[in-house]
């Protein structure tokens, strides 16, 4: 049974804080291995990625096959069922127009003091995306990863997506072609992570990693960031539900089930204001459960990290939500729009009983990789941002100079910056000369 809160109950202050500080992140320690597997992939570089991949993934590699040849893609793409294909194709076209709306632009201009300012902006040059394989083989991951790398204007674009045993989904390699990725490492965990941000004899270093994994991939991320920029660190998929009543509780249920299937650590989440909603949603997960796929999976994380909260209207739940920032959101009310202002933290927002947040996992347009583990409060989803970056443009006149000049060679001076403040007033002596 998930856990059932009342906003009305003296003891639900302390109830909700239990459930907003309950643990989902892996439970094994993972990060002394995946120190000793970056540190042996910088020493033996091709040779420890070949070993590694042999040892967790039961495949064979050398460096020669370390990537996916162009004649290997081509005849997994060609497996490909055609309503597979124009499915994703669709999907690629969607979230490709979604992020061109996002790129920026430049700025310059003239102040009142004379100076010349703005800024410029750039794409990184080369970019890794980390794509999950195995039985969590996302090709949406490739698309949400290497599209807005694509539209920011990134030159070198690669993918590591493990394939166990040697398996191959054809998916995932026709939608890096789709994407325009340059080239697909059949290679993943942590020692993959540790190829991209530290090069091998065989794979040369990027700039940036990006994609989900698990939690090796995570510790890996967070190791070498500093090197390389990461996204973000991700966590366990979650989803919180605000209800009013007007919703279908089967609909919010199978909701709530999308993301509770990806992971036993993962949180489904429904606030209503309505006592019958809940009783009916809380119902008919468990009717689902019985007979979903994946029921071993989703089963532990309803009954582990679920909840069901009653609240007294739908600004308490609003401020509820706020508190947890979900990854993601939707709002199953009457009123969807009326309710959007006072919503703060979310990663992603689904408005109206039509948006399921399935959606926007695959053809809505907007990223699917999000924020998780309240990280919504201060940080957004992936973007063509997170492959640019900002450069500041500055040029004094003379006038300018003479100008504000003074000022900072005063500031110089008061933080005992001699070559500071000396390097403007040569340039003021000179106009003074």
């Amino acid at each position: 049974m998930p856990h059932f809160l009342n906003s009305r109950d003296s003891g639900f202050d302390a109830a909700f804080a239990g459930l907003l500080g309950a643990k989902r992140e892996e439970a094994q320690d993972v990060d002394d291995a995946v120190a000793g597997i970056i540190a042996d992939v910088r020493a033996r570089g091709d040779a420890a990625v070949i070993a590694l991949t042999a040892r967790f993934d039961r495949l064979d590699l050398t460096p020669e096959t370390l990537a996916f040849a162009p004649e290997e893609i081509d005849a997994a793409c060609a497996k490909v069922p055609d309503d597979d294909r124009v499915a994703l194709e669709l999907a690629a076209a969607r979230i490709r127009a979604y992020h061109e709306r996002q790129r920026p632009e430049d700025a310059r201009w003239t102040d009142a003091a004379g100076a010349d300012l703005g800024w410029r902006w750039s794409a990184v040059a080369a970019a890794g995306l980390y794509v999950p394989g195995g039985l969590a083989s996302y090709p949406s991951s490739v698309l949400m990863n290497a599209i807005p790398a694509r539209v920011a204007g990134v030159e070198r674009l690669v993918i590591c997506a493990p394939t166990p045993d040697g398996v191959v989904n054809p998916l995932v390699l026709l939608a890096a072609r789709l994407a325009g990725v340059d080239t697909v490492y059949r290679i993943g965990g942590a020692q993959a992570v540790a190829a991209m941000a530290y090069g091998t004899e065989s794979i040369a270093p990027v700039d940036k990693i990006t994609g989900p994994g698990n939690a090796y991939v995570a510790a890996a991320k967070r190791r070498v960031f500093g090197r390389v920029g990461i996204d973000m660190i991700a966590g366990p998929s979650e989803i919180l539900v605000i209800g009013d009543g007007t919703g279908d509780p089967d609909w919010i249920a199978l909701d709530l089930l999308s993301q509770a299937e990806h992971d036993e650590s993962a949180q489904a989440i429904l606030i209503t204001t309505d006592p019958a909603e809940a009783e009916a949603v809380a119902g008919a997960v468990a009717r689902h459960l019985e007979v979903l796929e994946r029921r071993a999976i989703a089963g532990p994380s309803w009954r582990d990290f679920g909840a069901v909260i009653s609240v007294r209207d739908l600004a308490e739940a609003a401020a509820l939500s706020n508190r947890i920032a979900p990854e993601h959101l939707e709002l199953c009310v009457e009123d969807p729009e009326a309710l959007l202002p006072a919503i703060r933290h979310a990663g992603a927002v689904f408005m109206g009983h039509w948006t399921p947040e399935a959606i926007g996992d695959y053809i809505g347009g907007p990223n699917h990789v999000l924020p998780t583990a309240r990280s919504a409060r201060f940080s957004s989803g992936l973007s063509v941002l997170d492959f640019m970056k900002r450069t500041t443009i500055a040029r004094m006149t003379p006038q300018a100079l003479a100008e504000i000049g003074p000022a900072a060679e005063r500031l110089a001076i008061s933080e005992s910056l001699q070559a500071h403040g000396l390097s403007v007033r040569a340039r003021l002596d000179r106009l003074n000369g």
